[in-house]
């Protein structure tokens, strides 16, 4: 006999020798070295290629309580067999036959806990093969249990959430279309596996309208919002080109289903996430459960609002500046993330409320809530740091259409805030030209608007017509905020004569001279000074490198590198920095001349002649235009 055969024909004896010293046994009399060897020989038996004949003595009625006391111990190699054979394999075939066997006979409870700990010690690319294997197996389990249901249950689920969780979720079309770990299709396959759950509580509570047994329920619930934070949170859930049933949608649709299927949909979408029950005495546990909320919460209006998941339950009875005040909370929990999909998430959500709404019909007392400040904070933010152009673009079309919707006190109050609050040039510039717009508008309605006239226009004017540090403010730093306030105030002078004075800018020319102009005049003479200096300095050095012989050495990785002549320092100096000082100091000559040209009429409160505005203007243009050119060549 071949050494193969005799080797198999052991293991196989082996088997049937354990079973036959079992068979005579009562059930009470089994010893923890029987578990062992059965284990053992089973393992063997799998691990050799024989599954037909373990097949056989499973199937064997004979052996039907062995099996159920002792065959949760076959399920770790089982699973491993059949992960490792290929899906034509008879083998895998028997082995599925087996795993069908042990669910049908095996106590409950034990297989409960053995299917529970392979999920548990899987990982990697395993996870969701080993999680799609189990999920039937286990439904079966849990659905024979009659104590402890619902722990199990969520028990379950909790486990299969945790091993999914590290996984990446595909976020390009092509990575759903490859979906090469499985996780979109194991998603969809853990819905199925709670479906029985969710119909046992829609049942109960169809048959009692006051259901107490809300353990399932809330175990499902946790499901659903750990759902929520992942993969759907992470996911993109526009609709794709070319992909039929987009995976995580279908996904995001059976947990909106099971959410409204146990009544918690609605209650859901109108909760406060910190107003959420917490179960946890330990603080650090109770802010990580909250922050999960938050972001769960976040998502489900998202879904709804957005991809309109569930909108048929919805009802239409509230106002949009109340569905806006109910989402603010969840905007500024995805705007304060990093990830593209959540920032994304977040300034769609927020395009969605705010297009609801009709321009001016936002009241300025929606500004005492926190969210609505610290919601435009976050978008300049976005504006400012975010690395994706088409997302701080969104963001600056995001704060222009907050802007829009609140009445004439509410952009005031949003203009104070965002220049108090934002350190950026570039913001602040666009806030004093948004409040020339608005000043514009109250010179031209027929209907005056006091929020920009009057007393409360210069006490805004006081936070646009000065410099941060005074003389010594980063001239060129600061370029942007600088021209828009010289725009703003070349505008007054030009559309509110003297003799009418609506903005009453004529009152505190005073003020504006010592504040801004002054400080401006000073500041532009000494960094004309500075860059003639630079300048100087640049050409000097020229001159004494030409004089000189010095010569350039380098070292990489201790090996010495040819020496630079002088030639070739000078001809690899970068030149860009003085055409930056030439085109700075240019710069500063023009808004100069526009600095003493307003300087000198508002000191004389003389009306400007229409030659005169014509000059300041083309000053003013050209002044842009250098700032435009700067911003070009300043970087190397």
């Amino acid at each position: 006999m071949p050494e193969e055969q005799s080797q198999t024909t052991m293991a196989v004896d082996e088997l049937q020798a354990i079973i036959q010293r079992c068979q005579i046994l009562e059930e009470s009399d089994f010893r923890g070295e029987d578990f062992n060897l059965f284990q053992v020989a089973g393992q063997k038996c799998l691990e050799d290629g024989y599954a037909a004949q373990l097949l056989e003595v499973i199937q064997n009625e004979k052996n039907k309580v062995i099996i159920k006391n002792m065959g949760w111990n076959l399920i770790s190699p089982l699973v491993r067999c059949i992960l490792a054979y290929k899906q034509e394999d008879d083998k895998q075939e028997h082995c599925l036959k087996i795993l069908d066997q042990l669910v049908q006979l095996c106590n409950p409870k034990e297989l409960f806990l053995g299917l529970l700990e392979q999920i548990e010690q899987t990982s990697g690319e395993q996870v969701c093969p080993t999680v799609m294997l189990l999920l039937q197996p286990l439904q079966t389990v849990l659905l024979k249990l009659q104590n402890k249901k619902a722990y199990s249950v969520g028990l379950s689920l909790a486990m299969i959430m945790n091993q999914l969780t590290p996984l990446p979720v595909p976020y390009t079309k092509q990575q759903i279309q490859e979906d090469k770990l499985g996780l979109c299709r194991c998603c969809n396959a853990v819905v199925d596996f709670a479906k029985p759950f969710v119909n046992e509580v829609v049942k109960n509570m169809e048959k009692s309208s006051e259901y107490n047994d809300m353990e399932l329920k809330e175990e499902l619930l946790k499901f659903c919002m750990k759902s929520l934070k992942y993969p759907l949170l992470t996911a993109h859930l526009e609709q794709l080109e070319g992909i039929e049933e987009h995976p995580f949608r279908h996904f995001a649709t059976e947990i909106i289903d099971i959410l409204q299927d146990i009544r918690e949909l609605m209650p859901l979408v109108f909760i406060h996430h910190k107003g959420r029950r917490s179960y946890w005495e330990n603080q650090e546990f109770e802010d990580i459960e909250r922050k999960n909320s938050a972001d769960s919460l976040a998502c489900l209006s998202y879904l709804m609002f957005v991809q309109h998941f569930g909108i048929n339950c919805f009802p239409m009875v509230f106002s949009p500046s109340y569905l806006l005040q109910c989402n603010m909370t969840h905007i500024e929990v995805l705007l304060n993330r990093t990830e593209e999909s959540m920032l994304s998430k977040g300034l769609d959500l927020f395009e969605s409320c705010l297009l609801r709404m009709e321009d001016n019909s936002l009241s300025h007392q929606y500004l005492e809530f926190r969210d609505f400040i610290n919601v435009p904070q976050d978008l300049v933010k976005v504006m400012t740091l975010c690395p994706m152009e088409y997302l701080r673009k969104k963001s600056l079309n995001m704060l222009q259409l907050f802007i829009d919707k609140f009445d004439a006190e509410g952009k005031y109050t949003l203009f104070r805030c965002l220049l108090k609050t934002s350190n950026h040039a570039g913001v602040q510039g666009y806030i004093i030209q948004k409040i020339k717009d608005q000043i514009h508008l109250s010179l031209t309605k027929a209907h005056d608007n006091v929020w920009f006239t009057g007393h409360h226009l210069i006490s805004l004017l006081d936070l646009v017509l000065f410099l941060p540090e005074g003389a010594e403010t980063d001239l060129l730093q600061n370029s942007d905020r600088i021209m828009a306030s010289l725009n703003l105030l070349r505008y007054l002078v030009i559309k509110d004569c003297e003799s009418e004075n609506q903005t009453g800018v004529w009152t505190i020319l005073a003020k504006i001279e010592k504040n801004f102009l002054k400080p401006l005049h000073v500041g532009l003479n000494m960094s004309k000074a500075h860059y003639e200096a630079e300048i100087k300095n640049k050409r000097e050095n020229r001159r004494d490198a030409n004089n000189s012989n010095t010569v350039c050495s380098l070292t990489v990785s201790e090996e010495k590198m040819p020496a630079m002549t002088t030639e070739m320092q000078l001809q690899h100096l970068p030149n860009w920095t003085v055409f930056h000082y030439v085109g700075f100091c240019h710069c500063h000559f023009v808004t100069n001349s526009i600095c003493t040209r307003l300087g000198s009429h508002l000191r004389g409160k003389k009306n400007i002649t229409s030659n005169q505005i014509f000059q300041i203007a083309i000053l003013l243009e050209e002044a842009i235009t250098y700032l435009d050119l700067i911003d070009e060549i300043k970087t190397p």
